[in-house]
């Protein structure tokens, strides 16, 4: 109600005048594209909205050419949306009323590194195996993993985390400076190399997140890290959920360093078996764990976790330790939305995203299970649970009203109940279009304002990924 009071621009799509396309040619020559197809693919992502295409598609090379596009696009008005590797989940390159998205996977340059400060610039096209193959041979890698190979400037952009924040943080933290393409066309950098600052506003962190609504971010400058001198992982099963659950919490809560812990509900892991042919392994809900450090640290924060997953009844450890195993059990996880699909060939995907203060995990999650039962959907969850963080996967057919409001209703009923237990609507994937409203319920009316105030002050012309956080 809030936000629709306050609207002063729709979702109108806008028409492009063909001279204005021509004027694209002239700087681009063939890499700019009008082409169905092409728009098709560039209007949708991995997840179950409808494709809103726009009129054409600019690959960029530079930073310059963005702005050269950027300066062009606020002339007329036109609707300029970023593009990286299309592996977002809310919305979030929906070309809702046309105009030019920008792809900016020709950017896949790896700038600098500097391995004595632990910390590398890229282009952002980078993606974030590139860049790990990139540093291999430095004794250096970038830790934030989301499951999908998502460049690092739409990881930027959502402000994405994954398996490993648990102990490497998010974006939000690994993120040292950008360089970004202003709605007016100028380019601008934030931040620096300096591990800290307290030199004026925070524009870094506020283009972290900023879902392409602020501006395009083309350069990132990235915390790099160690690799470990061991790294080993291991497979816990469990009698029930509640089991697992409080595993992790009190895991968590014992203060030991684990690199990830990741859950698998019954459902989600007779998917992951069937898809991912995992041998060895029962329909039971399972935790997956991963320590870091030195050969004895790693050991000892292995042992830790195995006491305390005793106590709740969990299997005797599956240790993965070869790099082989250990990648092929990773990749199972990073899989499990696609096996997750694969047990109702031909649904699609609503992936949730909540997160909650890890002492109302297990109550958040245990109710959550419940509605899932009484809603009759195919549900598998899981999660990044070492910091609070879960998905449900639901399945569902979007051409079946039905389905779609039940879906929504049981979506809904867990991000309130999340929100109610200080916990947020979107812990990685972002708001994108399809959380827009329950930003609202989080921050409140006068938290949103604000928002709305910077939003129109550095883009009074609406033309960033319009449609997209926030209704202005």
């Amino acid at each position: 109600m809030f936000e629709a009071a306050n609207s002063n621009f729709s979702n109108t799509k806008i028409n492009i005048p063909e001279a204005f396309i021509d004027e694209l040619r002239a700087l681009l020559g063939d890499r700019i594209s009008t082409a169905a197809s092409v728009c098709e693919q560039h209007g949708n992502a991995e997840d179950y909205f409808a494709i809103a295409p726009p009129d054409a598609v600019c690959f960029a090379n530079s930073t310059e050419e963005i702005s050269e596009i950027v300066k062009l696009c606020a002339r007329d008005g036109i609707p300029v949306i970023p593009f990286g590797t299309g592996t977002s989940l809310e919305g979030h390159v929906q070309a809702l009323r046309g105009g030019v998205t920008i792809d900016l996977t020709n950017m896949n340059d790896v700038l600098e590194v500097n391995a004595e400060d632990l910390d590398c610039r890229v282009q952002a096209g980078v993606t974030r195996k590139q860049l790990n193959e990139y540093l291999r041979d430095t004794g250096l890698f970038f830790p934030i993993d989301p499951g999908a190979d998502a460049s690092i400037g739409g990881m930027s952009a959502t402000r994405a985390s994954g398996t490993n924040a648990v102990r490497y943080g998010t974006m939000r933290e690994n993120v040292l400076g950008l360089t970004i393409v202003l709605p007016d066309g100028r380019i601008t950098k934030t931040g620096g190399r300096a591990k800290k600052s307290s030199a004026g506003y925070d524009l870094t962190r506020l283009m972290v997140g900023s879902e392409g609504t602020l501006g395009v971010i083309t350069e990132i400058q990235v915390k790099l890290y160690g690799i470990p001198e061991a790294i080993t992982s291991a497979v816990c099963q469990y009698p029930s959920l509640e089991d697992a659950i409080n595993t992790v919490i009190l895991t968590i809560q014992s203060g030991i360093p684990v690199a990830r812990i990741e859950l698998l509900d019954e459902k989600q892991m007779a998917a992951c078996i069937a898809y991912s042919d995992l041998t060895g392994y029962e329909n039971k809900p399972t935790l997956f764990f991963e320590f870091h450090g030195t050969t004895a640290s790693a050991q000892e924060q292995a042992e830790m976790v195995g006491g305390i997953s005793d106590d709740f009844d969990g299997s005797a450890f599956a240790w993965s330790s070869t790099t082989e195993e250990r990648t092929k059990l990773w990749q199972a996880r990073h899989d499990a939305y696609y096996a997750a699909l694969a047990l109702e060939p031909g649904k699609k995907g609503i992936a949730t995203d909540a997160c909650v203060p890890i002492s109302r995990l297990a109550e958040c999650l245990l109710e959550t299970r419940k509605d899932i039962d009484e809603s009759g959907f195919i549900a598998p969850i899981v999660g990044h649970v070492g910091d609070g963080n879960f998905h449900l996967v639901i399945l569902i057919d979007p051409d079946n009203e039905d389905e779609m409001h039940r879906a929504h209703k049981l979506n809904d009923r867990l991000v309130h109940r999340t929100i109610a237990m200080g916990g947020t609507c979107t812990g990685e994937h972002g708001v994108g279009s399809g959380k827009m409203d329950f930003l609202i319920a989080e921050h409140g009316g006068d938290a949103i304002s604000v928002m709305r105030s910077i939003k129109l002050a550095i883009d009074p012309q609406n033309i960033m990924n319009p449609g997209k956080i926030i209704r202005v």
